[in-house]
């Protein structure tokens, strides 16, 4: 069996975050429930952000025990707010997270957003994509979507409109990349798949938003998240 030396990993000793080397095995997770007010999010590094590193983005922002986006929604763009765990990650990467939403309006576009195989630099955003409407009707979506790089310059590769695809507050979401397929679930109910002919091959998992409307950020987001591939990567700190 593959051991993997990682330099840091989040311990809680004598009151105070520590970091300390590990021994890993091949096989790894990322979990957190988002227990610190940051914006953007970092969780001692373990996150790159959109705004930050990617320029024409937005940033997530955390505030205790959620993740939510910073868009305005008022500009209409596809500056999501973006953040994806740092690290080296296999390729074969599953994402799961649970949904808050309340206030749930029609003339409102929220998104709640897993991200597989994304990589982030000035200017540049690829990676994979899985959004859904915050909402329980007939208006509600999910997609599937590569992004190929510039600001706005993407590719729906599934679109799935109905009720049953949008999420309400308490709802699990999760997508998986094996090879060149992508599977989307909903509280363990397989609901989209997809093969991409153009796969991408590297990047990390993550998490997005977006926002249309004059909404409110906190009024939706991720409670938890999980993230796992053939690469151990650190656990997020409790506190």
């Amino acid at each position: 069996m593959l051991l993997l030396w990682h330099s840091r990993l989040w311990a809680l000793q004598a009151g105070m975050l520590a970091l300390i080397p590990v021994l890993a095995l091949s096989q790894g997770s990322y979990t957190t429930n988002f227990p610190f007010i940051e914006n953007p999010i970092s969780e001692g590094g373990h996150w790159i952000n959109g705004a930050v590193a990617g320029v024409d983005w937005q940033n997530v922002r955390t505030i205790s025990s959620l993740a939510c986006g910073t868009q305005t929604g008022s500009s209409g763009k596809y500056d999501d707010s973006t953040a994806v765990l740092t690290g080296s990650w296999g390729r074969n990467q599953t994402v799961q997270a649970t949904v808050y939403s309340v206030n749930q309006n029609t003339n409102l576009w929220e998104e709640v957003e897993l991200r597989l195989r994304t990589t982030i630099a000035p200017h540049k955003i690829t990676g994979y994509e899985i959004n859904f409407r915050c909402l329980k009707h007939e208006s509600a979506y999910m997609e599937i979507v590569r992004w190929n790089g510039g600001l706005g310059d993407f590719t729906r590769l599934a679109n799935y409109h109905g009720a049953q695809y949008g999420v309400a507050d308490g709802d699990v979401v999760k997508a998986t990349v094996i090879g060149s397929t992508i599977a989307v679930y909903i509280n363990n109910v397989l609901m989209g798949q997809v093969s991409d002919r153009r796969a991408l091959t590297s990047g990390n998992p993550g998490i997005g938003f977006w926002l249309y409307g004059a909404g409110n950020t906190s009024n939706y987001g991720f409670s938890n998240f999980t993230a796992t591939d053939q690469v151990q990567s650190p656990t997020a700190p409790q506190p």
